[in-house]
């Protein structure tokens, strides 16, 4: 079987949703569970819009593991790089959506499944072969997946496969804010492409994300592309040698979890197709104008996965002038 071009690195969970909108986690009577993990959300996204990824990370060896790797199956992710945990279980994280459709979160890990992927379970193989090696910070938090995390890096770097980095900032997870600002921060300069949200960059940077001078105190020189994600306003792209901004779309917004993902995964969909987005301005323009389109039309319906959307309904947003 020939390697996907894209492989997702990190975790994949549970997510309990509320079934009724803008209450409380102490509120909420029911829970929807649904699949979630960033890195997970992102291969999903990929697959779906007719790419090919696989998610590499590890699970508990229980119902909630099992289900999780047959979810990526059905999403057509490639799993040769799961494996199964058999003395912890799989991480849950309770989701709720409050009023303004913003979210709150409270994460039962101790220790999961995810955090103790070992560097001798890494499937070196399916990364080294890829185009694109995408992760989040998530995975830095504790050892032995930091350890993991970091060598999987190091091979992809080795065999000159693009590195891609989205933070996905979720500050319960860490032991302090400043902790969560050194860990994410600790692999910044190897990435190739760094996509960040406004609030990230103003919690990374603590300084006003719309100004143009505190985004690019982020900026490295190694980077090929910084991506700053303004929610429904669209997003922002810097190069070396060209930087502007693609306008969002306006949808009736459900849920935003898993926009940034559905971002992302566009974006990758469209780069392991081809490299030379990064240097064409017109071409990147054009592609983080699907990347927007699917990421709003990810806000539309509840939970991550099931919002994603296909390539047609992503033009077909793009195209609706």
């Amino acid at each position: 079987m020939a390697s996907p071009p894209i492989v997702s690195f990190g975790e994949m969970l549970i997510d309990f949703v509320p079934d009724e909108a803008g209450v409380s986690l102490a509120e909420s009577r029911g829970f929807i569970k649904a699949p979630g993990g960033a890195p997970a959300n992102v291969a999903c996204a990929i697959t779906k819009l007719g790419g090919a990824s696989a998610f590499m990370g590890k699970v508990g060896d229980d119902e909630f593991g099992k289900m999780l790797v047959d979810i990526l199956k059905k999403n057509g992710v490639n799993t040769e790089g799961v494996s199964f945990d058999k003395e912890a279980r799989t991480a849950l994280a309770f989701v709720t959506l409050k009023k303004n459709g913003e979210r709150e979160f409270m994460f039962y890990r101790n220790p999961s499944a995810d955090m103790l992927l070992k560097e001798s379970e890494l499937n070196l193989n399916l990364i080294k072969n890829s185009k694109v090696f995408h992760y989040g910070s998530i995975s830095l938090i504790t050892e032995p997946c930091r350890s993991a995390h970091l060598a999987a890096m190091k091979a992809a770097k080795a065999a000159g496969v693009i590195l891609s980095y989205d933070p996905n900032v979720r500050l319960p997870l860490w032991p302090s804010d400043q902790a969560a600002r050194d860990g994410i921060k600790s692999i910044w300069n190897h990435a190739d492409i760094i996509k960040v949200s406004d609030d990230e960059v103003g919690f990374l940077t603590q300084g006003d994300a719309t100004k143009e001078e505190v985004v690019k105190s982020l900026w490295h020189d190694n980077l090929k592309l910084l991506l700053v994600t303004d929610g429904d306003k669209g997003c922002r792209y810097f190069t070396k040698a060209f930087k502007g901004s693609v306008k969002g779309y306006s949808v009736k917004t459900v849920d935003t979890t898993g926009a940034g993902d559905a971002f992302v995964g566009s974006f990758l969909f469209s780069l392991a197709k081809d490299s030379s987005i990064l240097q064409d301005e017109k071409k990147l323009k054009e592609v983080l104008a699907l990347s927007n389109a699917c990421g709003a039309i990810a806000t539309t319906q509840k939970g991550a996965i099931p919002a994603l959307p296909s390539l047609s309904q992503a033009l077909e947003l793009v195209n609706k002038k």
